[in-house]
């Protein structure tokens, strides 16, 4: 995944409202959202290379989504990033997902991520480079890319002018993404249809084809975590400007 929105605690209805797109080699195979089962259960798709996966939910209300960060790691790659979401997914709180994602990065050496943990009480963001960066989420609305969030952003060494357009796209996605005034307050289902839209919408850059065809936007996915403990997932399994999102039918 390579543009991941999250709007957490702006709406009190749902505290945890994200849409995001996934960018991947088109011939990495990978199934749709379940349920997994176990204490918590969780919901999520699955890739069918590495076993992991890139953005899920789980029972007791902890979101956890994922993307590259370009940058080299010595030793990365050394256990799969997709398994470290999955293994966040199984944390009772985002309290405790992080010490889930601090035990990790100690026990293995993965590549760049940053990994986006959020739950009613708490957010996290956390930026791994070979070393470990933990921010505490304010309450708003976050834009997380490749090359940093919200603002924060960092020219990879080997594609640095693909860094400055992501970071330019990242920043216009995150001024579009404002909640409204309290003059027109939105709804998080109206907010969430708004973030749905910039995601297909090619004059921000974040829906990506590859015109060889090798690589591009493959899903997307919009979770919304309601205050009453309800949730509700709808995905693309497709890049969100040609493929309609549908609700998953098996949720927690």
């Amino acid at each position: 995944m390579c543009t991941l929105t999250i709007a957490w605690q702006v709406f009190e209805e749902a505290p945890v409202v994200v849409a995001a797109n996934r960018d991947e080699l088109t011939d990495r195979p990978s199934e749709p959202p379940s349920v997994v089962e176990g204490d918590p259960a969780f919901v999520a798709p699955r890739d069918a290379e590495a076993g992991g996966t890139w953005v899920g939910y789980n029972e007791r209300g902890v979101f956890v989504g994922v993307t590259n960060r370009w940058v080299e790691v010595a030793g990365g790659g050394e256990r799969s990033r997709g398994r470290l979401v999955r293994d966040a997914l199984r944390a009772e709180s985002a309290a405790a997902a992080r010490e889930t994602v601090e035990a990790a990065v100690a026990a293995d050496t993965y590549d760049g991520f940053n990994l986006v943990v959020a739950d009613a009480a708490d957010a996290f963001l956390f930026e791994w480079d070979g070393t470990l960066s933990t921010t505490r989420l304010t309450p708003g609305v976050h834009v997380v890319v490749n090359v940093g969030a919200d603002g924060d952003y960092f020219e990879p060494a080997r594609r640095p002018e693909a860094g400055r357009e992501q970071a330019d796209n990242a920043r216009r996605v995150r001024e579009a993404l404002e909640p409204r005034e309290r003059s027109d307050r939105e709804s998080a289902d109206a907010w969430r249809e708004r973030a749905a839209s910039v995601l297909r919408d090619h004059d921000y850059g974040v829906c990506v084809h590859d015109p060889e065809g090798r690589y591009g936007t493959r899903s997307s996915s919009l979770v919304t975590l309601r205050a009453d403990g309800d949730a509700d997932y709808a995905f693309a399994p497709g890049p969100p400007c040609e493929t309609a999102y549908e609700p998953v039918e098996s949720q927690v």
